[in-house]
C-alpha cells in the first residue's frame, strides 16, 4: 500500500536530467497545452533565405505582440501563442515591410507560415494576401480544431461544449451509459463519455488551460446530467485522436485541449436566456404508444459575460457566469406484479412452475409489496407494467473569471478560476423514495510565461482540480413504506434491495442500497521549455501531480435478498442469496498517488519539405496507497478467510478479531511500511518513443504525407480502484450467505424481518467480502500508429484521409467477483464442473484486478473542412473502424449497459470480440451559413430579411453491440456478487436480427421458437458424447421438470460471440435558426440575437439494443433452467433511447 520510490538507476538518471533542465529553464512549454506554435521560414524574390528579419506576431485582440529573429536557413519559430487572430509583420534590411493578417491560430496548433519579402525600404508596407497553408506541414498528430464561432453558434442540446467532439473522425460517443439516477453512473462519473480512435473511455484526458480537468473515476469531467456548461467561457478547443508528440501524457486514447477565453482591449461579453418547456416538444416515442401525456418539462439557461481591459495592452479580465433550473417529467416502465400476483395468485407457470396455483404470502413479503408499486399497464397474468414519469428537478450554477496580465515584453501571466455546482432529485423508477445526487467541480490554473531572446520560451503552471460528488443519497420517502425501519432486514434500515427473476429489482428504502461519497483533488506541477536551434525546434519538460481521493462507500447496508422464482419471493421460500455490508464499518478511504513525467521532443526540418518529430517520454505512478493503511488485498484469490488469525494474508497487516467481525468496527489499521506495497509498481520503466513525420512531397504546401508511431501507457490510476476496496474486509464488513452453503436460509421463516443481521452473524456458513489484485502486473499500454494524407483543394477546402490502427496490451480487467468455478477447454468448449465448488470456499464475494486483456482497433478516417469563407463553412467526417478486445471494462464489472458483467477472469480469450463501444460506421456532418443580406431594397428590408444564420448537426452510426445471455448463473459458477449469465449456441449462418423489429412490437432480436427446439437462432448448449458424463441438464431439479431438458448441458459455455448482435442505427440532426439584429446606435459591435434551436428534429427514435443486464435485461434469452424467458424478451426496451424526442429551445442574447 505504501509508494515505493523507483530504485532503478538509469530511472533515477533520466528523471534527475530532465527536472535539472526543466529546473534550468524554469518554465513549461504551453504548446503541449493550449497555446499555438507559429512557424515557418523567410525567403527573397528569387526563394533564396533571409537571414536575421525580425518577425513580429500581434494578437489582434490584446495588442500583445511576440518577436522572433530567423536563423541562417531563414527559419523562425513563436512558440505558446494565445489561440486567436494575428497580425504577422516581417521586417528586414533591404526588403520592404511585409504584412499579412487574419492569420488564425487554434488551440495547440503548429501552423506553418513561410512568407516572401520584396526588394524596397523597409518604411514601405506590402501586404501578403496568399492565406497560410490548410493542411499540417510540421506535426504528424492527428487532431481536430473546434474553433470559437462553430462552439459559439451550433446548436448543443443542453450547452455542453464537449458534445463537438464527436465532429472529428473516430470520436463516438457511448449511448448506453449508466442512468443518472443509480449510484452506478456516480461510481464511474457522470460525465458523457467519448470513445477516440477505439480507445476506452477511461483513456482520454481532457484539459482547460493547461489542467487536467478529469474526474475521480479518471472520466470525463461533467454535472449530475452528463453535461459541462461554460460555452461562452470556452475559446476554443481541439481533439487529438493519435499519434501526439511526447509532450501529452496520461492518455492512451486521446486528449481534448481546451482554452478559456481571456479579455481583450475592448469591452466585450452577453447576456442572454434559453427558453424550453414540453408544449414545444414531441411526446416520448413509449408514451406515445402507451397513450401517456407528454411528461412536464421546464428549462431555463441563463447568464451573461464580460471581458475586457484593466490597463489597455496590459492587464485583462473575462468572466463568465451561467445558471440551469430544470423540472423535467422522466418517463420509467418497469416489470412489477399484477393484482392477482400480489393475493398470491399465479397462472403463469414462469413465475415459478406451480401455475395455476395459490401461494400463502409469508407475513414478510406481504409487508414489503407496501414498497413495490401496482401494475397501471399492460398487465398480462402474473405480472404488468408500471410506468410514471418522475419530476426531476436539477439546479446549477456556473462560473469562471480569468486574469491575464503582460509583465513586460518578455513576461506574461494567468490565472484561472472555475466552478461548477449541480443538484439532482428524482423518485426511484418505483416512485417509492426521493434520490439524490449532486456534483460540484472546481478549476485553478496559473501559469507564468518567459521570453529569453528569440530562440528560448518558458512557461510555469501550477494547477488544482476539485470533484466533490454526492451520490444516490436519499432525501425523503415519496411512500411511506420507503421509510418504514420495520421492514428492514438488517439493524436500523428501511426496506432491503429486492432481485426476484421475472421482475425488477427493489432498490430499497430510504438509504438501504448503495451510496457514496467522493472527494477528489488533484494538485499539478509542469515545468516545460521549448529551444530554438537551427533546424531542430526542441521541447524538454516534466510534471508531476499529486491526487488524493477519499472516497465513502456505503454498499448495501439494508441487504440484498435473491429469489430465483416470484412464487419464491411472495411465500418467503428458498432464497438463493443474501448479502450486506454493516454501515457502522464503513470509514472513508484515503487514496493517495503521485504520477511523475519528464520527456524530450525534437521537431527536426530534417528537409524544407521534411519534418521528424522525435520524442520519448517517461511516466510513471507511484504505487497506490491508502494514507490510514486501510487497503485489503489477498495475495491470491485463493487465500483463506482473513478473519481467522492475524490478517497475514492480507495487504496491510492489520490485526483483525474474527470475534468482533460483523456488527463492530474493525480495529485501527498498523502501518504498511514493513509489509509491502498493495501491488508492485509497472510502472517503473515506463519510457514511451513517439516517433513521427510530415512530408510535403511536391513542396507547395498544399499536400502532406504524414505517418506516427507511438507508446502510450495505461497508469493505475485510484478511480479504478473504488469498487475494489468498497467491500473489502476487514475495513469494512461486507458478508453474503448462500443457500448452497447455508441450509438455514431456506428454512421457514428465514425470510423475516430483521433476520438477515441474524443469518449473517450467527450463521458459520457466512462469508467475508474481499478483494484481490494481481501482484505482480506487468506494464499495461497501448501501441498506435496513423498513415494519413491531407491535401488543400481550394483555399478553405481540406481533404484527408488516414488509417489508424492500435494495439492494447496488458489491459486491466476489473470485476465484481471472481471466486467461481474454474473450467476445463473441452472439443465443445469451456466447460465448468457440475455442482463445483468455488475457487475460495472460506471467502465470499472477491472482487478483483487483473491485467490479462487485450484490445486490438483499425479505422479509416476521413475529413473535409471548409474553412469559413463567404458566410459559410462546413465539415464532413467518416469513421470506418473495428475495436476488438477481450473486456472493455476499467471501472466496474459493468461499466456500460450493453456489457456483460464480470466474464470469468481466467478465460478472457474466450470473450474476444467487438467492444462494447465498437461502431462500425459513423458519419457527423455540421454547417453554419450565414444567408446573404439584401442588397438595395432599403432599411427595412435589410433588417426584416439580413441577418439570419443557419446551423445544423447531423450524425449517423451504425450502432452498438450487445450479447444475447443465458440469465442467472447456469454455469454454476456460484459468483453472486456479479451479474451472472451462461451462453447460449448459435444456429450457423444465422441471422438473430428481426428484420421487421420495426413493425413487429419492436422485436428486434428473434425468439421464435425453432425447429431445434431453441428459439430465433438460440439453442441451448447441447451435451456432446465426450461431455455427456459430465454435464448437468437444463432445469434439472425443478418443481416442472425434475430431470432437465435431455441433451443439453447447462455448464458448458455456449458458441455465441461476445458482443455479436449490433443495435439499430444512431440518427440525430439538431438544427438552429437565427437573426441578427445589429444596433449601431449603441455601437458598431452591439448585437441582439434571436435563436431557435430544435435537437432532433425529425423526431427520429434511436434505440439503444436489448441489454443482458443480471437476467433481467432484455437480452436474456433462456432462463436458467432452459426455458424461453418470453415477455419482453429480445425486444428494444422501453425509454430507452439514445436520443430524447424532438425538442425545441427559444433563446435571446445580447452580444457586444
Amino acid at each position: 500500500m505504501c509508494s515505493v520510490l523507483p530504485r532503478n538507476r538509469r530511472v533515477l538518471a533520466f528523471l534527475s536530467f530532465a527536472l535539472a533542465v526543466s529546473i534550468l529553464f524554469a518554465t513549461q512549454l504551453h504548446a503541449q497545452v493550449a497555446g499555438a506554435t507559429l512557424s515557418g521560414t523567410v525567403n527573397d524574390p528569387s526563394g533564396a533565405v533571409v537571414p536575421n528579419a525580425q518577425v513580429s506576431a500581434r494578437n489582434t485582440a490584446t495588442g500583445v505582440a511576440r518577436v522572433a529573429t530567423t536563423d541562417s536557413a531563414g527559419f523562425y519559430s513563436i512558440p505558446n501563442l494565445l489561440p486567436g487572430n494575428y497580425e504577422v509583420t516581417v521586417t528586414a534590411p533591404g526588403f520592404s515591410t511585409a504584412v499579412q493578417s487574419n492569420i488564425e491560430l487554434a488551440v495547440g496548433a503548429q501552423q506553418q507560415l513561410n512568407i516572401g519579402m520584396k526588394i524596397g525600404e523597409t518604411t514601405q508596407k506590402v501586404q501578403v494576401t496568399e492565406a497560410a497553408p490548410a493542411v499540417q506541414l510540421t506535426s504528424s498528430t492527428l487532431s481536430g480544431e473546434v474553433q470559437a464561432q462553430t462552439v459559439r453558434e451550433l446548436p448543443l442540446n443542453g450547452r455542453d461544449w464537449t458534445q463537438l467532439a464527436t465532429l472529428q473522425p473516430g470520436v463516438d460517443k457511448i449511448e448506453t451509459q449508466m442512468s443518472y439516477d443509480t449510484s452506478a453512473r456516480g461510481n464511474r462519473g457522470f460525465g458523457s463519455e467519448y470513445t477516440i480512435s477505439g480507445g476506452r473511455t477511461t483513456f482520454n484526458n481532457y484539459r482547460i488551460d493547461g489542467i487536467s480537468v478529469v474526474d475521480y473515476a479518471n472520466a470525463a469531467p461533467g454535472d449530475v446530467l452528463g453535461v459541462v456548461l461554460g460555452v461562452d467561457a470556452i475559446q476554443e478547443f481541439s481533439v487529438l485522436t493519435g499519434g501526439f508528440s511526447a509532450e501529452y501524457g496520461r492518455a492512451a486514447g486521446g486528449v481534448v485541449n481546451a482554452v478559456s477565453k481571456s479579455g481583450t482591449n475592448s469591452f466585450h461579453g452577453d447576456v442572454y436566456e434559453f427558453l424550453r418547456n414540453s408544449a414545444l416538444d414531441a411526446n416520448d416515442f413509449f408514451s406515445v404508444g402507451a397513450g401517456n401525456p407528454k411528461p412536464p418539462f421546464k428549462r431555463n439557461q441563463f447568464g451573461g459575460s464580460l471581458g475586457g481591459p484593466i490597463i489597455k495592452d496590459k492587464t485583462f479580465i473575462f468572466a463568465d457566469y451561467e445558471g440551469l433550473r430544470q423540472t423535467k417529467g422522466i418517463p420509467t416502465s418497469i416489470t412489477v406484479l399484477s393484482d392477482t400476483a400480489r393475493a398470491g395468485i399465479l397462472t403463469d407457470k414462469g413465475s415459478g412452475g406451480c401455475a395455476p396455483c395459490t401461494v400463502t404470502l409469508s407475513p414478510y413479503s406481504k409487508a414489503l409489496l407496501a414498497a413495490y408499486p401496482h401494475a397501471n399497464s399492460a398487465i398480462s397474468k402474473d405480472t404488468g407494467k408500471f410506468v410514471f414519469a418522475g419530476v426531476q428537478v436539477v439546479p446549477e450554477n456556473f462560473g469562471t473569471i480569468r486574469l491575464d496580465h503582460r509583465i513586460s515584453d518578455k513576461d506574461s501571466l494567468f490565472g484561472t478560476y472555475l466552478i461548477d455546482k449541480a443538484d439532482y432529485t428524482q423518485p426511484d423508477k418505483m416512485n417509492l423514495i426521493n434520490t439524490n445526487s449532486s456534483t460540484k467541480r472546481q478549476t485553478v490554473s496559473i501559469e507564468e510565461t518567459h521570453t529569453f531572446g528569440t530562440s528560448l520560451v518558458n512557461a510555469a503552471r501550477v494547477g488544482y482540480n476539485r470533484d466533490y460528488v454526492v451520490n444516490q443519497f436519499n432525501l425523503s420517502a415519496v411512500n411511506p413504506a420507503g421509510a418504514d425501519l420495520a421492514l428492514g432486514s438488517t439493524l436500523n434500515q428501511t426496506a432491503p434491495r429486492l432481485t426476484v427473476k421475472g421482475i425488477a429489482d427493489e432498490f430499497g428504502g430510504v438509504n438501504s442500497g448503495s451510496h457514496y461519497l467522493h472527494a477528489w483533488n488533484s494538485y499539478q506541477f509542469y515545468d516545460d521549455a521549448n529551444w530554438i536551434h537551427g533546424a531542430h525546434s526542441i521541447r524538454i519538460g516534466a510534471g508531476v501531480e499529486r491526487e488524493l481521493y477519499n472516497p465513502t462507500a456505503f454498499q448495501n447496508p439494508g441487504g440484498r435478498w435473491k429469489f430465483p422464482s416470484i412464487a419464491d419471493f411472495l411465500g418467503g421460500t428458498n432464497p438463493t442469496s443474501f448479502e450486506a455490508g454493516l454501515p457502522n464499518t464503513v470509514s472513508p478511504r484515503e487514496m493517495r498517488q503521485t504520477i511523475i513525467s519528464a520527456y524530450v521532443q525534437d521537431d527536426w526540418r530534417f528537409r524544407p519539405n521534411l519534418t521528424l518529430n522525435l520524442g520519448l517520454r517517461y511516466e510513471m505512478a507511484t504505487v497506490l496507497h491508502d494514507a490510514q493503511g486501510k487497503f485489503g488485498s489477498l495475495v491470491s484469490i485463493l487465500e483463506p478467510n482473513p478473519a481467522t488469525t492475524a490478517d497475514a494474508n492480507m495487504r496491510c497487516g492489520t490485526q483483525f478479531n474474527a470475534a468482533t467481525a460483523f456488527g463492530v468496527s474493525p480495529q485501527p489499521g498498523t502501518s504498511c511500511d514493513s509489509v509491502g506495497p498493495y501491488y508492485k509498481n509497472p510502472t517503473l520503466r515506463d519510457f514511451e518513443p513517439r516517433l513521427g513525420f510530415a512530408w510535403d512531397p511536391f513542396r507547395n504546401g498544399k499536400t502532406s504525407l504524414r505517418g506516427s508511431f507511438g507508446v502510450y501507457d495505461i497508469l493505475p490510476l485510484p478511480g479504478y480502484f473504488l469498487l475494489q476496496q468498497n467491500q473489502a474486509a476487514p475495513f469494512m464488513i461486507f458478508k453474503s450467505t448462500t443457500a448452497k452453503a447455508n441450509p438455514a436460509l431456506t428454512v421457514p421463516g428465514a425470510f423475516s424481518a430483521g433476520n438477515g443481521q441474524t443469518l449473517l452473524t450467527s450463521s458459520t456458513s457466512s462469508r467475508l467480502a474481499a478483494s484481490t489484485i494481481e501482484p505482480n502486473p506487468k506494464r499495461s499500454y497501448t501501441m498506435q500508429w496513423n498513415f494519413n494524407i491531407q491535401r488543400q483543394l481550394d483555399p478553405t477546402l481540406t481533404l484527408t484521409l488516414g488509417y489508424l490502427g492500435s494495439r492494447g496490451v496488458h489491459l486491466l480487467m476489473r470485476g465484481d467477483d471472481g471466486n467461481m468455478t474454474i473450467p476445463t477447454l473441452t472439443s465443445a468448449g469451456y466447460l465448468f464442473p457440475a455442482g463445483g465448488a468455488q475457487l475460495n470456499q472460506a471467502l465470499g464475494v472477491i472482487r478483483y484486478v487483473y491485467w490479462n486483456t487485450s484490445s486490438n482497433y483499425n479505422g479509416m478516417h476521413v475529413n473535409l473542412e471548409k474553412r469559413f469563407s463567404h458566410g459559410f463553412q462546413a465539415q464532413f467526417a467518416y469513421t470506418y473502424g473495428k475495436s476488438l478486445d477481450d473486456d472493455s471494462q476499467t471501472i466496474a464489472g459493468d461499466t456500460f449497459g450493453n456489457g456483460l458483467n464480470s466474464p470469468p477472469w481466467m478465460i478472457p480469450k474466450a470473450f474476444y470480440g467487438p467492444s462494447d463501444y465498437d461502431v462500425k460506421h459513423a458519419i457527423s456532418i455540421n454547417g453554419l451559413w450565414e444567408l446573404p443580406a439584401p442588397k438595395s431594397l432599403g432599411s427595412f428590408a435589410n433588417t426584416a430579411l439580413g441577418g439570419w444564420e443557419l446551423g445544423g448537426i447531423f450524425s449517423i452510426n451504425s450502432g452498438v453491440p450487445t450479447t444475447p445471455i443465458i440469465a442467472d448463473d447456469p454455469l454454476g459458477l456460484g459468483n453472486t456478487g456479479a451479474d451472472q449469465f451462461g451462453l447460449p449456441n448459435i444456429i450457423a449462418g444465422c441471422n438473430p436480427v428481426n428484420p421487421n423489429w420495426k413493425a413487429d412490437n419492436l422485436q428486434y432480436i428473434n425468439v421464435q421458437p425453432n425447429s431445434a427446439g431453441g428459439v430465433g437462432c438460440f439453442t441451448l448448449p447441447q451435451a456432446t458424447p465426450a461431455i455427456a458424463a459430465q454435464c448437468q441438464t437444463f432445469g434439472f431439479g425443478s418443481k416442472s421438470n425434475p430431470l432437465g431438458i435431455p441433451g443439453t448441458c447447462a455448464n458448458l459455455l455456449g458458441n455465441v460471440s461476445r458482443n455479436s448482435i449490433y443495435g439499430p442505427r444512431l440518427v440525430n440532426l439538431d438544427f438552429s435558426v437565427l437573426k441578427n439584429f445589429p444596433v449601431k446606435r449603441i455601437s458598431e459591435v452591439f448585437n441582439i440575437q434571436f435563436r431557435a434551436e430544435m435537437f432532433n428534429i425529425l423526431n427520429q427514435v434511436s434505440f439503444v439494443p436489448p441489454q443482458p443486464g443480471s437476467g433481467d435485461g432484455n437480452a436474456a434469452i433462456f432462463g436458467s433452467d432452459g426455458s424461453p424467458s418470453g415477455g419482453s424478451v429480445g425486444q428494444l426496451q422501453e425509454y430507452a433511447t439514445a436520443t430524447p424526442s424532438r425538442e425545441i429551445q427559444f433563446a435571446l442574447k445580447f452580444v457586444w
